[in-house]
């Protein structure tokens, strides 16, 4: 099977939603709703489909195992990364760095620092994050709701976009 990565369709929003129920219950899962909103607002979310399994693994053509997406705003520029999830079945392959690999080449091709909350006892993706560049910089207390759980909030210096001096 081949990993595939492209902008998130519409189409998958719903199951994006059944993920993050899978992956977040305890803290707030985001609605297709929710997912359809950050796409109608121009916000940068990218997929990852395996080209022959679909998120269960079965075989339909290209599933979503997947997903991960931040918004880009302000002078000079910031990215919050808002999101990443990858289908349990398919974890511990690459695909979250994939995914992450994806969001920092956006901010870097614009120049922004980048930031983001990790749940603190979420060790693989601190992990994940501490080999890409982040350093914690901060705790928020009881940040995920409704579980109470704290999160580290992690930034990553911003890159020069290449071919810039």
């Amino acid at each position: 099977m081949t990993l595939r990565l492209a902008p998130l369709d519409r189409a998958d929003a719903a199951r994006c939603a059944r993920l993050e129920r899978e992956l977040f219950a305890a803290d707030g899962p985001w609605s297709e709703d929710a997912f359809l909103a950050e796409l109608d607002k121009g916000h940068f979310y990218v997929g990852a489909y395996l080209d022959g399994a679909d998120g269960a693994g079965h075989a339909d053509g290209s599933g979503l195992v997947g997903y991960a997406g931040m918004s880009l705003a302000g002078r000079p520029p910031e990215a919050d990364v808002h999101t990443i999830g990858v289908d349990p079945r398919w974890q511990r392959r690459g695909i979250g760095g994939a995914l992450l690999r994806a969001l920092l080449d956006r901010a870097d091709s614009v120049g922004a620092a980048v930031f983001l909350e990790v749940r603190t006892d979420n060790t693989a993706a601190i992990e994940l994050y501490l080999a890409h560049g982040f350093e914690r910089i901060g705790l928020r207390r009881r940040y995920y709701q409704p579980s109470n759980a704290d999160a580290y909030t992690m930034a990553r210096p911003a890159r020069r976009p290449e071919g810039a001096r």
